[in-house]
């Protein structure tokens, strides 16, 4: 990534729809990036909270607290059930990615989209809906049911469009939270463990498609689930993924808090190993404090890591759509 620096679009983006988005990302960001997503508009809004539906209306789950007053439902085997049998056809992400590729192909054959520019779209790992809405308990045996689904859209996906236009990006958080604490997982080495999974997920995407790792701590109220001391899991995960995948990591995003411009929180970045073709994003852009408060996140950056892309430490899917503009504008400041 020498030379002018990239940007990468972590994901969701708060906009109305997929032709909203597009028409943002033309305008304010361009060539600046080459791929663009989707904004995960209407239901993916708030990631994998929509998620939890498919357990609630499958026939052999049930939900497992239905007796805690407001607790969020987690699900289980219903009576009688055989785990083996169990499957879930897919989790609903290959529809609307099919869908806003169409929009995104016709705006690329106009001319609005850069010639070049790949459709990216983010999945979770197979852990996030687990451990989100399944029992503890259960947990271990849900899991590869819902790492067949996920794969089984994947296929479709990978089907549909074709592989030098399409970016595939898997988010990372459950497995970064609970390796600083924030949760627990159905297993205990988190990252040896994780990693082995992360790999897997990725050895599903077949080159040319790109693939990519977006590392996140969460962002519910524009807060990190657990506020990490410094970059040191991320760069733990991101050297075991590299060192362990069967095929190219395209790139790799680390989130940066946004009160954090200090030589502490970047100093592992010395330690980072990824490999040549791995292009890495620091997540340092933030609408609070401005261009100037992310530029002070970027010269602390600087002192650690010179080759690196720019981007949001999360998804903005959930802030107010009148404040996008001015997001992307701080990205394309911050690179021009």
């Amino acid at each position: 990534m020498a030379g002018k620096r990239k940007i990468h679009l972590v994901g969701s983006i708060g906009l109305e729809d997929e032709n909203a988005v597009f028409a943002a990302l033309a305008k304010h960001i361009g060539t600046r990036t080459t791929r663009y997503p989707d904004g995960e508009t209407g239901a993916r809004t708030n990631w994998i909270a929509w998620l939890g539906g498919i357990f609630a209306a499958h026939p052999a789950f049930t939900n497992a607290n239905s007796n805690e007053a407001g607790a969020r439902p987690v699900y289980g085997f219903a009576d009688a059930i055989a785990p083996d049998d169990v499957t879930i056809p897919g989790l609903g992400y290959a529809e609307p990615a099919t869908r806003s590729y169409a929009r995104f192909a016709a705006l690329r054959s106009a001319g609005t989209i850069a010639a070049g520019t790949r459709f990216q779209v983010s999945l979770p790992t197979a852990i996030a809906p687990t451990t989100s809405f399944i029992a503890p308990e259960q947990q271990a045996m849900v899991e590869p049911i819902v790492e067949a689904a996920l794969k089984s859209d994947l296929d479709v996906i990978l089907a549909a469009i074709p592989a030098e236009d399409l970016a595939i990006q898997w988010d990372v958080a459950h497995e970064i939270i609970a390796h600083d604490g924030g949760w627990k997982l159905h297993y205990s080495n988190t990252l040896d463990e994780s990693v082995k999974r992360i790999c897997r997920h990725l050895s599903w995407v077949p080159a040319p498609v790109e693939a990519g790792v977006h590392l996140c701590y969460g962002d519910p109220g524009h807060k990190h689930i657990v506020e990490p001391e410094n970059l040191a899991t991320c760069v733990a995960f991101a050297n075991a993924i590299c060192a362990n995948a069967s095929r190219p990591v395209n790139w790799m995003h680390m989130p940066v808090p946004r009160d954090r411009n200090d030589d502490a929180y970047f100093a592992p970045l010395r330690g980072l190993n990824l490999n040549p073709e791995t292009e890495l994003y620091l997540g340092l852009v933030h609408h609070t404090g401005g261009l100037e408060g992310s530029r002070r996140r970027l010269q602390a950056a600087e002192k650690f890591a010179a080759d690196f892309g720019l981007s949001t430490e999360c998804g903005f899917g959930r802030r107010p759509p009148e404040t996008i503009p001015a997001l992307l504008d701080i990205h394309a400041q911050l690179v021009d």
